[in-house]
């Protein structure tokens, strides 16, 4: 009857597992909370996947590091207009849509837990650059993204005034193997930033479901480095006016309201 009940769930877009204790996913949930801040949000990017929501709170960031590129790159191409320098790493990729800006370095590398081959670690990818003053990070890497934060030293992720990036793979979040990483990595950017907007990806259709709580697959999550934030308000109710579906015509996924604070 469990497995059942099991397959069940799965088939109807839910994943049901042995799962970590109801007070750890709350208190987990409570730190990744979305707040208001005095920075009003800005889309930067396209209407659909490939733009993000992020504070207005651009002047004076030096560079952009972008790992993963798409046939389309609106999201850079906003920060160029603003002149802000981009740096762009994907080897699955022959190029960049706007390499040829003079602003744009592009190389065929994947972001990686170590260096070695054609991966590079965060730190030594910024390192190499040189580039002085606060940073921004835009990052949709397919779910790698767990172990390349896990081996991102704190004092590097500092050095982001702002972060947005693409979680993968959250429908798992509740099993205890999954939870352990991802509660690692959440906890590690709640240290030094706070969340300002989430947004959940409607290409994906699962969702990870407790007792309690649930939780979308994919979800995008903008990140604001603490000191640059003076007042914090409750995020009461989404999506924001800017936000826009990832995958226009699919039916849209809600933030579940256990995802804002209580």
């Amino acid at each position: 009857m469990r497995k059942t009940l099991k397959a069940a769930a799965n088939l109807r877009g839910f994943v049901v597992n042995r799962q970590v204790e109801l007070e750890r996913q709350r208190e987990l949930l409570d730190a990744i909370s979305p707040v208001e801040t005095e920075h009003p949000l800005i889309r930067i990017g396209g209407v659909a996947d490939g733009g993000y929501l992020i504070p207005d709170d651009l002047d004076g960031i030096a560079a952009c590091f972008s790992p993963g590129v798409s046939d389309q790159a609106s999201f850079e191409e906003d920060l160029l207009a603003r002149g802000i320098r981009c740096f762009q790493i994907d080897a699955s990729v022959e190029r960049s849509p706007v390499e040829a800006h003079p602003l744009v370095e592009f190389e065929r590398k994947f972001l990686g837990p170590t260096t070695e081959g054609e991966f590079i670690t965060l730190a030594d990818w910024v390192g190499e650059k040189q580039v002085r003053g606060d940073l921004l990070l835009q990052m949709d890497i397919e779910g790698a993204e767990w172990l390349v934060l896990t081996s991102t030293p704190d004092s590097l992720l500092k050095r982001f005034r702002i972060i947005c990036l693409e979680f993968h793979g959250l429908e798992h979040i509740f099993e205890p193997f999954a939870f352990n990483l991802m509660e690692k990595v959440l906890l590690k950017l709640a240290r030094q930033f706070d969340v300002v907007h989430i947004h959940p990806n409607n290409w994906c259709d699962v969702a990870a479901v407790s007792k309690r709580y649930r939780v979308p697959g994919v979800m995008e999550y903008t990140f604001l480095r603490r000191d640059r934030v003076k007042r914090r308000t409750a995020i009461a109710k989404l999506p924001h006016p800017l936000d826009q579906d990832c995958r226009p015509g699919a039916p849209p996924v809600q933030v579940p309201a256990s995802m804002l604070s209580r």
